[in-house]
């Protein structure tokens, strides 16, 4: 499977991942309307990072942290091995079959999440194209 080098490369380029979507003028307004704080924890890498809608006022639309250290409670959890979310982000994991599979481990408001996933779409071709210019070891 398409790995990361290392936790930092995993961290550098789901960060960007983030940027994408926060900062696009479709995807980023509808993130933080639905108000879904997140935490994603990639075991393989023995990273977690917790995302949720930007504060009223910011000019981004996200934001997230490295850290479980933070000032809101996820209403979603996902664990997943980092190639997953790299194949996720690539429009290459349907995540409905990786959590019956097992690949993706949820908890919380599940329902609430998977409804997000149809906003998200955009950014899959973004990512595939920042992945293949700038890290072409990771193209799934």
């Amino acid at each position: 499977m398409e790995g990361f080098k290392s936790a930092d490369e995993c961290r550098e380029v789901i960060t960007r991942a983030f940027e994408l979507m926060s900062t696009d003028p479709d995807m980023g307004p509808k993130l933080r309307d639905a108000e879904t704080p997140q935490r994603w924890e990639f075991p393989d890498l023995d990273l977690v990072v917790n995302v949720t809608a930007a504060d009223a006022g910011s000019e981004e639309n996200l934001r997230w942290e490295w850290s479980d250290d933070v000032t809101w409670e996820p209403e979603v959890y996902m664990t997943m091995d980092s190639g997953i979310a790299n194949r996720y982000f690539q429009g290459k994991e349907n995540i409905a079959m990786a959590v019956a599979r097992r690949r993706i481990k949820t908890s919380g408001n599940v329902k609430k999440a998977l409804a997000l996933v149809p906003v998200t779409k955009p950014v899959f071709a973004k990512y595939r194209a920042m992945v293949e210019k700038e890290y072409p070891h990771l193209v799934a």
